[in-house]
């Protein structure tokens, strides 16, 4: 198993089995060389998704259980961008470098006044590769079109 499909396993899955009053888990995802394969353009912000990566972060928009934190060091001009370019492909994240719905709550585990929460993390610099990865996330979200390659838009 990937380290991101166990990361899935047990902090999505397991984790909403074991606190099922939770409802859903933040999954936060990096930009470049995660979703979007990089131009090292300093004009022109890149906009070719990794195979497979668009047509799953559309899946995983649809559901309910699980909310998108886009997390990037780009710019706020850049940001307006991506979110555009996002949205226009039925991609929803609900918020940018930040989850203003977990809170620092004193005698409670973890302080989130310097990282935000997240449950889930597509990120390069930690492993996530771009380019092989997101077959793994297809398995284990059991996107069977994809796995079985029968979705013609991912070819």
């Amino acid at each position: 198993m990937s380290s991101i499909a166990w990361s899935i396993d047990k902090n999505h899955f397991k984790a909403l089995k074991n606190h099922p009053s939770w409802g859903y888990t933040y999954w936060a995802f990096d930009i470049h060389s995660t979703m979007i394969i990089p131009n090292y353009d300093d004009v022109n912000i890149p906009r070719e998704f990794y195979p497979l990566a668009k047509h799953i972060l559309q899946q995983i928009s649809k559901r309910d259980d699980i909310i998108m934190i886009m997390n990037t060091c780009s710019h706020p001009h850049e940001i307006a961008q991506y979110r555009k370019l996002f949205e226009e492909n039925g991609i929803h994240f609900k918020y940018v470098n930040s989850n203003p719905e977990v809170e620092t709550r004193e005698g409670k585990y973890g302080y989130y006044e310097d990282k935000f929460y997240f449950n889930v993390l597509f990120e390069d610099k930690a492993g996530f590769n771009g380019e092989t990865d997101w077959l793994s996330v297809a398995k284990i979200m059991k996107f069977n079109d994809i796995v079985n390659g029968t979705n013609t838009e991912t070819k």
